[in-house]
């Protein structure tokens, strides 16, 4: 075996580190990013947990914590901070767009400060 081959047998690919629940978070931001380019500049992202009457999440970041959880956080439809947790087994969220918050300023966009593997966040744990 020569040395590349040796190294590539020993050392599994990325993907292969990540529990459950990172690799959610990396797809969800992947369908946010893509829907926010789909809103026009009068209205924002936010979330809705599909299946249940909690309302709307206007989305301030998204975490994980490895192996299944997954949390977003934000402000409810009254302005309330707000945060959701879910089981990666149970991840069913449905992306709306909602009139942006100030009409005065600009719509705010997430999806590019949601970088892929980033580890940052205050709490420690992932969250954008």
């Amino acid at each position: 075996m020569t040395k590349k081959q040796t190294d590539a047998a020993e050392t599994p690919p990325k993907a292969a580190l990540k529990g459950p629940a990172a690799l959610a978070y990396q797809r969800v931001i992947m369908y946010l990013r893509n829907f926010e380019q789909q809103l026009d500049t009068d209205h924002e992202l936010a979330i809705g947990s599909a299946g249940s009457e909690a309302g709307i999440l206007q989305i301030e970041g998204i975490g994980f914590f490895d192996p299944d959880l997954i949390t977003f956080y934000g402000r409810d439809e009254n302005g309330m901070k707000t945060q959701l947790i879910q089981h990666v087994s149970q991840l069913s969220v449905m992306l709306r767009a909602v009139p942006k918050a100030r009409a005065e300023e600009p719509a705010r966009r997430i999806g590019f400060r949601l970088t892929s593997g980033w580890l940052g966040g205050e709490a420690g744990d992932a969250s954008a």
